[in-house]
């Protein structure tokens, strides 16, 4: 019995390592040859391309490389040809894509995916030849025809960056695509001109024409979220251009409401930033577009937003409230509600420089521009009791624009007869003021 014992305890003990040795390789652990790396990102390159000078790098990687100025090969250092720096044409290395797709296929069982195939970029003359095939489209009035091609722009501008900027680099690409929304109006269309910002001046003025503006307005209300995004470009994109035109385009049925809309119901941080740019200009643009946003309740939209905004919003928001207060109503509605100044206040050094000039500018505004002595007063007093007097002193001493600096010294001689005649309160205590919502 202690013989075969013995003898049993060997065949025990060799079972356990087949049982407790399997571990599993994370892709990660699984080297990669040097040779399927790219020698620039040091990654498994996805979609190699041979320069003349006989490297391979991923496209991506050396396309940014050229794209940032660069004249040489990155490893060897060999000037390229200058049609190659311009054109970007690269050379696809299908041998060595095939060898890492069998490489990813073979280490399978290691959590490596194969990579696809990637598509061969689209060229210049492609892009031309449909452009003219819309043209033709679009005379012979086929808006079928004009809609498939235009969905075709689109799917190349989906497959990669590069086909963007090829399709984007054709000087009438956006003057046709406007053409096309205009006599057929898409969120489609709208998708690509977004992919071409900015546009020509021939495609701004088409977009600006009284049937484009109401197809824009149009989708801003109805359309999906992707379309009311780029609906609300196009208004900033045509705004930002021409003073005169965004006072135009602000008698656009509906497009104030529709702007007021996307920031009171935000739907993604680009459509709010888009829409308050908008606003910017549109307000800026003549006093009377400021009223009518003041009008419709937009200083209350803005103010609740402001109150937990982030920089890049607050930054914006404050701007268009400075534009709102250049009209009348504009002060009325904000000089009654009851955030407007404890805000204000307390936006002057928490956030930015361009929030402490824009939120000086606002009280500025506010107090100095009221239609009597006793506005003026209800003004100064509230601007006192949330700190406005320590905080303009400080201004003054850390220093500031030459603007801001004379709109606080006049400021402060507002406030210097109210010194000491209200007690001062921490700003960030709103407990006691009433929101809208």
């Amino acid at each position: 019995m202690p013989l075969r014992f013995f003898r049993l305890t060997p065949k025990l003990t060799s079972r356990r390592p087949t049982t407790t040795t399997k571990t599993s390789t994370s892709p990660s652990d699984v080297p990669i040859p040097s040779h399927f790396r790219c020698p620039i990102s040091l990654d498994l390159m996805k979609d190699p391309v041979t320069l003349p000078t006989g490297i391979t790098y991923d496209r991506r990687s050396i396309e940014t490389w050229l794209e940032a100025g660069n004249l040489t090969c990155p490893l060897t250092n060999q000037l390229l040809p200058l049609p190659l720096v311009a054109d970007g044409n690269l050379i696809p290395n299908h041998t060595i894509r095939r060898m890492i797709q069998e490489w990813c296929v073979a280490h399978r069982s290691h959590g490596i995916e194969r990579i696809p195939t990637p598509k061969t970029p689209i060229t210049s003359v492609q892009v031309a030849e449909t452009l003219s095939e819309i043209s033709a489209a679009l005379l012979r009035g086929d808006g079928p025809r004009c809609s498939d091609l235009v969905a075709k722009l689109k799917a190349w501008s989906n497959e990669s960056e590069r086909n963007r900027r090829c399709i984007s680099s054709n000087r009438a690409a956006a003057r046709v695509v406007s053409e096309v929304f205009k006599e057929f109006p898409s969120e489609q269309g709208l998708s690509v001109l977004a992919d071409m910002l900015p546009l020509s001046e021939e495609a701004r003025k088409l977009l600006s024409s009284t049937e484009s503006l109401n197809s824009i307005v149009s989708v801003m209300r109805n359309g999906n979220l992707s379309g009311r995004l780029h609906a609300v470009l196009m208004v900033k994109e045509i705004a930002a251009a021409d003073t005169e035109q965004a006072a135009q385009i602000a008698a656009t049925d509906g497009l104030i409401e529709s702007i007021v809309r996307l920031v009171k119901e935000p739907f993604s941080p680009q459509a709010t930033k888009a829409s308050l740019v908008a606003a910017y200009y549109l307000v800026s643009s003549d006093e009377k577009v400021a009223s009518r946003f003041a009008e419709i309740g937009f200083v209350s939209v803005l103010l609740d937003m402001l109150v937990d905004a982030q920089k890049n919003l607050c930054e914006k928001g404050l701007v268009v409230i400075d534009g709102v207060l250049n009209s009348e109503i504009g002060r009325e509605k904000a000089s009654s509600h009851a955030l407007t100044v404890p805000l204000l206040v307390k936006k002057m050094f928490r956030v930015s420089d361009i929030t402490t000039e824009f939120a000086v500018s606002a009280i500025w505004k506010l107090c100095k521009n009221q239609k009597n002595n006793v506005g003026r007063e209800k003004c100064l007093k509230e601007a006192m009791q949330f700190g406005a007097f320590q905080k303009l002193l400080l201004l003054l001493q850390v220093g500031c624009s030459d603007n801001t600096k004379e709109k606080a010294s006049e400021l402060l001689r507002m406030l210097n007869g109210l010194e000491g005649t209200e007690e001062c309160i921490e700003t960030s205590d709103f407990k006691q003021l009433k929101r809208s919502f």
